[in-house]
């Protein structure tokens, strides 16, 4: 079986690195960043597609990890190149975050092309994708499923079939709402205790031996204590996913208040390393003159 990669960013390049190590044929890959692509197929010895319609042309199977909503439709439905082009017999699995209705969009293209898709919805972070420990969240059809899932298994440690097409989306949203309004709570939760002066070790302890405790104590706590900002998962990510909980939250009529202070704390965040970022290019040019 070939399998192609579009978005190898560092989770769709660790997933690409594990299924060939599992002895999967990785046939092409490709990535907006095309030295990302041609660094990742060197390794992997397999092409590095110019073209989308070449990844689907390379493949029987082809994973997708890309940013959005609107980088789905485009790779999927962009005009003169696309995922679809002679597509007929194919299975596209999905595994970005985004929206439950544009997994049906694409799925319903996918149909009408011939071909077939599947969400299969990430909860994990880059190790877990290296290591084959993913915990996975699909829906689509359910034969879609069926022939994904031995793929599927070398990759997630769990892997759940949810329902059709988008509910296994709708269930990421909020397991990602959730998450974001923990991280923040830790974050303020840990910030007061310094500010208090409490030892920041026993802290996390008793939150993790309380009510206080969550998952993200136990991957994240010790980072945040020692100010280790490596980022696995950005405040933009982190804001576009809440606010896919809050969008459908809103065409239910529902108001969802933690999800909208947490999305707007993100937001923040977001809109400072912009400023910051605009300050240093504007002295760097400042600089050169």
């Amino acid at each position: 079986m070939n399998i192609g990669f579009v978005g190898v960013g560092r989770m769709g390049a660790n997933m690409a690195r594990r299924l060939r190590e599992r002895q999967f044929h990785i046939t092409a890959v490709y990535d907006t960043n095309r030295a990302t692509a041609t660094s990742l197929a060197a390794e992997l010895g397999c092409a590095a597609a110019q073209d989308l319609s070449e990844v689907t042309a390379e493949s029987d199977v082809i994973f997708t990890v890309v940013t959005d909503d609107s980088a789905m439709r485009n790779i999927f439905s962009g005009s003169g190149d696309n995922l679809l082009i002679n597509a007929r017999g194919k299975l596209f699995i999905n595994c970005a975050t985004i929206s439950p209705q544009v997994h049906i969009e694409i799925e319903n293209l996918a149909h009408q092309a011939g071909a077939e898709t599947l969400e299969a919805c990430m909860a994990s972070s880059i190790p877990q994708a290296r290591e084959g420990r993913l915990y996975l969240m699909c829906g689509g059809r359910e034969d879609a499923f069926r022939k994904a899932e031995p793929i599927l298994k070398e990759l997630g440690s769990e892997v759940r079939f949810i329902g059709k097409a988008g509910e296994a989306a709708k269930v990421k949203a909020l397991v990602n709402m959730v998450m974001n309004i923990n991280t923040a709570g830790l974050a303020e939760g840990l910030a007061l205790g310094a500010a208090l002066g409490l030892d920041l070790e026993m802290l996390r302890k008793v939150f993790s031996q309380t009510g206080a405790s969550s998952r993200v104590l136990e991957t994240d706590g010790e980072d945040m204590q020692n100010r280790e900002h490596s980022c696995f998962f950005s405040a933009a990510h982190a804001a576009k996913d809440s606010g896919i909980a809050l969008e459908l939250g809103r065409s239910l009529g529902l108001d969802l208040p933690l999800a909208r202070a947490t999305k707007e704390q993100y937001d923040r965040m977001v809109a400072a390393c912009d400023s910051f970022v605009a300050e240093l290019a504007t002295e760097l040019v400042a600089g050169d003159r």
